[in-house]
């Protein structure tokens, strides 16, 4: 199951590493290594909700998602984007922002590849920022069976029947990232941007469940040809329709069609917002944009989608039923630092731990709560409900 699930990630490893050996000898060899090893910790938190996301999806798009997917993945976000965005920021030509991408410099140097990328953060991490701030949001005013902090969770959840409250609270902290913590000048862009990053949630993200619901609807049947089951009401998370039994979810109405191609374009668009952070972060590493595809793309996207695919296969957030509220809360935190980025500058190495945090607490009391047995919600000072079934 490892090797079949990892195989591809560490064969692309190794040609990476030996390409950036050749290319750059130890030093680049190293600085690939480093990449990657950033690009997996800050993207753990990332693999958990694609995995959520790609569970629903048919076996044709889950394919589509790990053949043309971890193309857009490694070289457009991890090697276009930059290239598109120093374009725009710098009136530049395609093959004008390549040959100031080959020409190198350092970060705090003006008129360089990597200083007009870092110039560009206030627009890339308040439309990263909010994407991501609507996800979290969108998640956590949701009612739950199963609940992991149920004292923030559960209240949180009853508040979140207010129409429309996710985009109101994310609207509220963009206005004030954008007074408090932009520049004067930057003001208008940051809103401008962080504005585009609530509107393409809300238009991928509605428009898949628009599609997913319609299909489940009009077909009334799972992949499997059985029919779709009738749940009670709160069983439906996200469009996917799920039974629940002891072990977890047991059937699902997977995704096709336009539900599939939504689902996938929400994936690559959530998988973008991911990765402004590390494509950021590795210019404070190495500007060379070589060594930070082969690093970042190469290395890191190949690995997480490998994670995605175990989590899928293994029935992991079925088994461990807190790692999918560690991943959010985890999402929720890069969303801030993201837009306190506006003003402050947040190293790497804390981004990565906040996720590994969540993450790790997460797994912990998931297995806790295996080797107790417990087939419900139990929290200190709260009586055990009978499970929903």
């Amino acid at each position: 199951m490892i090797l079949r699930t990892f195989g591809w990630s560490f064969g692309v490893t190794v040609a990476s590493l030996v390409v950036a050996f050749i290319y750059g000898s130890w030093e680049a060899f190293l600085l690939c290594v480093i990449l990657g090893v950033l690009e997996v910790s800050l993207s753990f938190d990332n693999a958990v909700v694609n995995a959520k996301v790609l569970e629903r999806m048919s076996e044709f798009w889950q394919k589509i998602f790990l053949t043309i997917g971890i193309l857009i993945a490694v070289f457009g976000m991890r090697l276009v984007f930059p290239l598109l965005i120093v374009g725009i920021t710098a009136n530049l030509g395609p093959l004008e922002a390549v040959d100031l991408a080959l020409e190198g410099g350092e970060i705090d140097e003006p008129g360089t590849y990597a200083y007009l990328l870092d110039q560009a953060h206030p627009l890339i991490a308040s439309f990263g920022g909010m994407f991501l701030l609507m996800l979290f949001l969108d998640w956590l005013f949701e009612e739950r069976d199963i609940t992991w902090l149920s004292w923030l969770e559960r209240p949180l959840a009853r508040i979140g029947k207010l129409d429309a409250l996710a985009v109101i609270v994310a609207a509220v902290a963009l206005v004030l990232a954008a007074e408090f913590l932009a520049a004067e000048d930057e003001r208008a862009s940051v809103l401008m941007s962080g504005l585009l990053g609530l509107i393409t949630y809300l238009a991928v993200n509605g428009l898949g469940n628009l599609f997913e619901s319609s299909g489940i609807a009009d077909e009334g049947t799972t992949e499997d040809g059985d029919e779709t089951p009738r749940l009670p009401a709160g069983s439906i998370e996200g469009g996917g329709v799920a039974t629940t039994t002891r072990s977890g979810p047991t059937q699902l109405a997977k995704a096709t069609g336009k539900a599939g191609f939504f689902l996938f374009l929400y994936l690559e668009v959530l998988d973008a917002s991911f990765s402004f952070d590390g494509v950021i972060g590795a210019f404070a590493i190495t500007s060379d944009p070589i060594i930070i595809a082969l690093g970042l793309g190469f290395i890191g996207a190949m690995f997480v989608r490998s994670i995605t695919v175990y989590l899928v296969r293994q029935g992991t957030l079925a088994e461990y039923v807190y790692l999918e509220h560690g991943a959010h809360w985890a999402i929720g935190a890069l969303a801030a630092i993201l837009l306190l980025s506006l003003e402050w500058h947040i190293p790497e190495l804390i981004t990565g731990l906040i996720g590994v945090v969540f993450i790790g607490a997460a797994f912990i009391n998931s297995l806790i709560r295996r080797r107790r047995g417990d087939v419900h919600d139990v929290h200190v000072g709260e009586t055990a409900e009978p499970e929903r079934v």
